[in-house]
């Protein structure tokens, strides 16, 4: 039985991971930020952690650096909405073992681990798709707009209502 953390403000993903997990027989606990994440580590450590980079508060770059201090032999996986290769870089700097693009299934954050087990790297890294990177960007914009769909808007250069339509569809895989 595994000892896993998951860190992630979104409850409902982080809750379907902890239950699948749970599920395959592994031990579990849920911290919701920051915060909760590194009183949860003191207290209790964990052999994996999965953690979200983007978290009101403690931002999950610096969670990870002080998780690696207070658990150094914990495998550390980051989860990001806005994959980038300067995030990816720093963040396996620092000890995390890899770097995955949200949405992330359970199979994909496990297979990370695998990867890390057997010294295994993926053959090729593929780019995301275009709707992919169109999709990245609108978030990043509405992200800096603190969810202003009118300045977002406004800032891509899209009509109020073709943006609204843009962000009701799920986001593309790859």
């Amino acid at each position: 039985m595994t000892r896993y953390l998951l860190v992630d403000d979104d409850d409902r993903l982080a809750d379907r991971l902890a239950v699948a997990l749970t599920e395959r027989g592994h031990d579990v606990r849920v911290a919701y930020d920051g915060v909760e994440a590194l009183s949860t580590v003191s207290a209790w450590a964990p052999e994996r952690v999965v953690l979200d980079l983007s978290m009101p508060g403690l931002d999950g770059i610096e969670v990870l650096k002080r998780m690696v201090e207070v658990v150094p032999d914990a495998e550390i996986v980051l989860l990001t909405g806005y994959g980038s290769i300067p995030v990816t870089v720093d963040a396996v700097k620092l000890g995390a073992i890899d770097v995955l693009q949200k949405p992330a299934d359970l199979d994909g954050i496990l297979a990370a681990f695998e990867r890390a087990a057997t010294g295994h790297t993926p053959a090729e890294h593929t780019p995301p798709s275009l709707a992919r990177a169109e999709w990245e960007h609108i978030q990043r914009v509405l992200a800096d707009t603190d969810g202003n769909i009118s300045e977002a808007a406004r800032r891509l250069g899209l009509h109020r209502r073709t943006l609204q339509r843009k962000l009701r569809k799920l986001p593309p895989r790859t």
